[in-house]
């Protein structure tokens, strides 16, 4: 039996993730995990999965092993896992190895009366191979309490007790795993998948009842590597575990592996389709009564002798209670423009109700026609089209959110000028002061390494579109700096001097921008941004983004000139400047899916192009995932052969069920180096305009009369 200093970094882990989690509800009717992260028993997998959009996050310690998961239920019958571990002495010098992993399964086959469910797996199909194995699983529940599992692996899961492979009666090449590959991660050495001896794996789990279950497996997993370097005991191919799930969704699991070495797991499953908070806590909006009692209310300035001078002011005190800043306003006959700035709502069809609202229960009886124009620094976007008896009659209504759709209107705004401007709407001037952290990931000596400090926010806007900001930062603590990483790229060395820059710097001129916004025609968007553009890099950006209303499609194009930016970042540069640009495809693939293409030329001057996927909730929260294909060769492009990442954006309304602009964003990257590095640019035109579009409008109407 061992107990090692590792397992700091699991209670750690579970301590700050329950105290952030305190607020999640209960789920009685949780998949267990293995060891993995993967749905499972203790170290081998079952034939259960995830629900639809589900994320389970998962350390577990097993010897010297600890590793860390992220699983995404991607389809209802497809998921993904990005695996991080780090083995204690499992260098040959005896430090410890880091190794990164993808797996990936797939549901063949539901449960049903008589039938097992039954998965496919990949596990570390593209990675090292240190974990790589496949598998065929069943698993079959016996009643309301026991579940039975049973499957054949290959690769990893055939250590012990192995036979011929049976797939070798189609092809005898199937009979032979290919070994002795130098694979550094990134590749997919889809020559090994099903090859070489199978063994049988299998095991059960006990519900004793809603919150406790315990496990027992046949794993023949013989951890042969670990075991010949005496880092870990296996002498029994029986596992024994207990699990326990609390309220708040986290579970707690411990085991015993290979009749010797005790471990233990902590995991968390989060639904991201549903809000911490699932009611929302913002304020109920304003009713809108009858327009005869408005007209002789006697707070209402527009009936009362104001005119269009005294319906501005009233209405835009409303809005700004609303969190919604009126830049113009204009009434003629029955209709009234309102040109809106939302800061506010993180869903902008409940802003675009709060707003008609606001003039429903502001304006004249005789406004009918309410306009709602969205503007982003000023820029018109679109306008919503409402009409006032519509709200009148629906705000109560039980299908009133669908039927208010149906009537409404949502038209590109290109044609909206500067009419009936406020006095006083520009110049405007921000900042912010604020706390910062920065992250860097996976480095072998230190994986978690963090950077923390001041900031400071500046913008200025004499007028619609033109923006000058700065973001300045002074670091008070942090080891991104100690890394003793230094580059050894094969080609330009534009994201691997990343430690350079973070070891040189004090005050840090981050981003130091003037940024131009356009509307160039109906459905068209223009940008050009020159300055500091990011951490590591000035110059010159411009782009164009054609998104018509409505449309799954949206067509870009960017240029830039950029020029490396001095270690110190502040206002030098150095000696290399590259010519950068990129054309770009975006697709709404339906059920919240969106697919992007970029194909052009990357900082390094490297050709190729970049394949993203992200899955969206109505809610804002975001997982998706990235590739990377360029003509640097993979030797030349280093260890994980080509770059590629995860990432998830979280709003701050999920966490505290706020209205909230705000967004928590992180990418996760398994290795950073030089080959399909792209500009880190700030306001890119599609996420700026987006969520302003039709559709992206029409997923979140269910909110407009809330």
């Amino acid at each position: 039996m061992r107990r090692r200093a590792s397992a700091f970094f699991i209670l750690a882990f579970g301590t700050a993730s329950a105290l952030a989690l305190t607020n999640a509800a209960a789920q009685s009717d949780r998949t267990a995990l293995s060891t993995y992260g993967t749905p499972g028993l203790i170290e081998t997998p079952t034939a259960r999965s995830l629900k639809d959009g589900e994320l389970a996050f998962t350390t577990s310690l097993v010897g010297p092993t600890l590793r860390n998961t992220v699983t995404f239920q991607i389809l209802p019958r497809v998921s993904g896992s990005f695996r991080y571990t780090r083995i204690d002495g499992g260098q040959s010098d005896g430090t410890p190895n880091f190794d990164r992993s993808f797996d990936i399964s797939f549901q063949l086959l539901d449960e049903g009366e008589l039938r097992p469910a039954v998965a496919l797996g990949l596990r570390d199909f593209l990675g090292t191979g240190l974990y790589s194995g496949e598998y065929l699983v069943a698993t079959k529940s016996l009643g309301s309490k026991l579940e039975v599992t049973g499957g054949v692996g290959w690769g990893r899961f055939a250590g012990r007790d192995s036979f011929t492979n049976p797939l070798g009666v189609i092809d005898d090449r199937f009979e032979t795993r290919p070994g002795g590959s130098s694979n550094t991660g990134g590749q997919v050495e889809t020559g090994n998948w099903f090859r070489g001896p199978a063994s049988l794996f299998g095991g059960v789990a006990y519900h004793l009842n809603d919150r406790t279950t315990l496990f027992a497996e046949y794993s023949t997993d013989t951890y042969d590597r670990d075991t010949a370097q005496g880092l870990i005991d296996i002498s029994s191919p029986i596992n024994f575990g207990l699990q326990y799930g609390f309220r708040n969704g986290i579970d707690l699991k411990a085991y015993v592996v290979g009749g010797e070495e005790i471990g233990a797991q902590f995991s968390y499953v989060l639904d991201p389709a549903k809000r911490f908070n699932a009611g929302g806590r913002e304020t109920s909006p304003r009713p809108v009564g009858s327009r005869n009692d408005l007209a002789v209310a006697e707070w209402n300035n527009s009936a009362r002798g104001g005119g269009t001078e005294g319906a501005t002011r009233a209405l835009n005190a409303r809005l700004a209670d609303e969190g919604l800043v009126l830049q113009s306003f204009e009434m003629s006959g029955g209709r009234a423009i309102a040109r809106i700035e939302n800061t506010r709502w993180d869903v902008e069809a409940q802003a675009a109700g709060r707003a008609a609202r606001a003039m429903a229960t502001t304006l004249p009886p005789k406004i009918e026609e309410l306009v709602v124009v969205f503007q982003d620094k000023g820029v018109p976007i679109s306008r919503v089209v409402t009409q006032r008896s519509d709200l009148e009659e629906l705000q109560y209504d039980y299908d009133g959110s669908w039927r208010s759709y149906a009537r409404a209107d949502i038209q590109d705004a290109a044609d909206e000028g500067r009419a009936a401007e406020l006095s006083g709407a520009y110049p405007v001037f921000d900042y912010g002061l604020s706390p910062y952290m920065a992250l860097s990931f996976f480095d072998p000596d230190n994986p978690v390494r963090a950077e923390a400090g001041a900031q400071l926010k500046l913008s200025y806007r004499p007028s619609p579109g033109l923006t000058f900001a700065g973001r300045f930062r002074y670091p008070f603590a942090g080891n991104i700096g100690d890394s003793d990483r230094v580059s050894d790229s094969a080609i330009e060395p534009v994201r691997t001097n990343a430690v350079l820059y973070a070891r040189e710097s004090e005050l840090e001129v981050n981003t130091l921008t003037a940024e131009y916004m356009f509307r160039p025609g109906k459905d068209l968007f223009g940008r050009v941004t020159a300055g500091y553009l990011e951490d590591m890099f000035g110059g010159v950006s411009a782009e164009l983004l054609w998104y018509p209303t409505g449309s799954r499609l949206a067509l870009g194009a960017e240029v830039n000139y950029a020029r490396q930016r001095d270690f110190d970042m502040l206002f030098g540069f150095q000696d290399y400047g590259v010519v950068t640009g990129h054309a770009s495809a975006y697709y709404d693939l339906g059920n919240g899916f969106l697919g992007q293409i970029d194909a052009g030329r990357y900082l390094a001057g490297d050709w190729g192009a970049t394949v993203a996927i992200d899955r969206e909730f109505n809610n804002g929260f975001r997982v998706g995932g990235y590739f990377t294909l360029t003509d640097v060769s993979s030797s030349d492009f280093g260890e994980g052969s080509f770059d590629k990442g995860i990432r998830f954006e979280v709003p701050l309304s999920f966490i505290t069920g706020k209205p909230s602009k705000t967004v928590l964003k992180q990418t996760l990257r398994p290795i950073t180096r030089d080959g399909g590095a792209r500009l880190n640019v700030d306001n890119r035109l599609h996420r700026q305009v987006r969520d302003y579009r039709g559709k992206e409008l029409r997923d979140g109407w269910g909110r407009y009369l809330r």
